[in-house]
């Protein structure tokens, strides 16, 4: 039986654009912000609710979309 699939093209999965979320925060500890980076959002905002330990911390979710693009190199 032939392949019926369409051939590959390397061409195909170039620009393939994810979502990722940026908890940006105050670190009480250490009085820095911070960064953490997730690919769930549920899991963003649970992070970031947990870093709210008094009423000087803050925490923020951004919805941030990553280009991925391949490159060949010679």
């Amino acid at each position: 039986m032939a392949n019926t699939a369409a051939p590959v093209s390397i061409h195909q999965h170039q620009d393939t654009a994810d979502i990722e979320f940026h908890v940006t925060y105050l670190d009480s500890e250490t009085g820095r912000v911070r960064r953490e980076d997730f690919h769930d959002l549920t899991a963003a905002e649970r992070f970031s609710s947990a870093q709210l330990r008094d009423e000087n911390c803050w925490a923020v979710v951004d919805r941030v979309t990553v280009q991925h693009t391949r490159r060949m190199v010679a």
